[in-house]
């Protein structure tokens, strides 16, 4: 896939024959040993500071990307510093990530330059409509975050530039883990959701909504109330967005 390294093992004369361990390990690194990419701002926080949130977040990717796998144009709202937008790449033809703070745009622009088929564009969604038609739109660790009465321009305007059999997944804590949240996390959290609830909100734009829980890394569907994380996957939007407002928002 344009942009995405691979391992070139096209050449198989060394498996005719024993090889020593020295060269086994020649072979499979040294193609490795490339220019490193800088991580960005909240990533190296969470290196620095609670290193095992990295994992967990990259899972709620890996978890979008094999729901999205193949399609043709896939839209991320609120792609942050960009940690996990590289996995749904990997997985479909085209990302256009979008994020309203500028700072987060130019330094993805920048360390994620190699990554051919992403495009990063300043944007709020809750502010108006994507260019174009996707076949899906997804949002990891975004709305709660806003202000509750924006609940509903988050969900229009990605259902205004969705096709009409498109799937929308979105991804939050859920609100019966606050208790356990870290105070930092407790006051930037300010529109949470229960399983129940934001299904119930899906339902008014998609046909078909699905709900999943997560703790740590492990996906299931298990019992709501102790799941830390929940997802709900709309697929075939039922109500498509009334706001008209101008793109103009691309940066």
């Amino acid at each position: 896939m344009s942009g995405m390294r691979t391992f070139r093992g096209n050449d198989k004369s060394h498996m005719k024959k024993k090889i020593s361990q020295q060269e086994a390990y020649k072979l499979g690194t040294d193609y490795q040993f490339i220019d490193s990419v800088k991580l960005g701002p909240w990533t190296s926080y969470s290196l620095l500071h609670d290193p095992k949130h990295i994992g967990f977040v990259l899972a709620r990717y890996k978890f979008c990307a094999k729901m999205l796998d193949g399609m043709d144009r896939v839209l991320e709202v609120g792609c942050g510093d960009g940690i996990g937008t590289p996995v749904i790449a990997q997985a479909v033809k085209q990302v256009v990530a979008i994020e309203p703070d500028i700072r987060h745009i130019r330094g993805n622009r920048q360390r994620l330059k190699k990554i051919k088929n992403v495009q990063f564009k300043a944007m709020s969604i809750c502010d108006g409509v994507p260019e174009g038609q996707f076949d899906a739109a997804f949002s990891i660790d975004v709305i709660e975050h806003l202000d509750k009465p924006l609940n509903k321009s988050f969900l229009e305007n990605q259902c205004a530039c969705l096709k009409e059999d498109g799937v929308c997944i979105i991804g939050t804590p859920n609100i019966t883990a606050n208790k356990y949240a870290s105070p930092r996390s407790r006051v930037q959290h300010i529109n949470l959701q229960s399983q129940a609830s934001l299904k119930k909100m899906m339902s008014k734009y998609f046909k078909r909504v699905f709900v999943f829980g997560m703790n740590d890394e492990v996906l299931h569907t298990g019992y709501a109330s102790m799941c830390h994380y929940i997802f709900a996957v709309g697929v075939g939007v039922k109500q498509r967005g009334h706001i008209n407002v101008s793109p103009s928002g691309f940066l």
